[in-house]
């Protein structure tokens, strides 16, 4: 059986508006990762083990952005802001359809 590859956050269609691809920018918010890092050719287990690092990261905060620092929640604004921009311009709608 052959893995499951990560085609990487830059190359995901949509502008990138999954889960994984949260999970990425989380993992750049609190410096697990650096911004440059896309996580191209990454294994759904290394994506797994990503998960649980962001995971753990959030848990002082509750999971919520009012609760970051300052410097935390003024990167988590800049990333997530620059994401949506990028995300609408390749045709992304947040709006759910009568399927979703």
């Amino acid at each position: 059986m052959k893995s499951k590859i990560y085609e990487g956050i830059d190359k995901q269609e949509g502008g990138a508006m999954t889960p994984t691809a949260n999970i990425i920018r989380d993992a750049w918010v609190f410096g697990i990762l650096p911004e440059d890092q896309t996580c191209e050719g990454w294994t759904v287990q290394g994506i797994e083990d990503l998960y649980d690092k962001v995971t753990e990261a959030w848990h002082p905060y509750g999971h919520l952005v009012s609760r970051l620092p300052p410097e935390l929640r003024e990167r988590h604004e800049r990333i997530y802001s620059a994401a949506i921009e990028k995300a609408r311009a390749a045709g992304w709608d947040p709006e759910l359809g009568d399927s979703d």
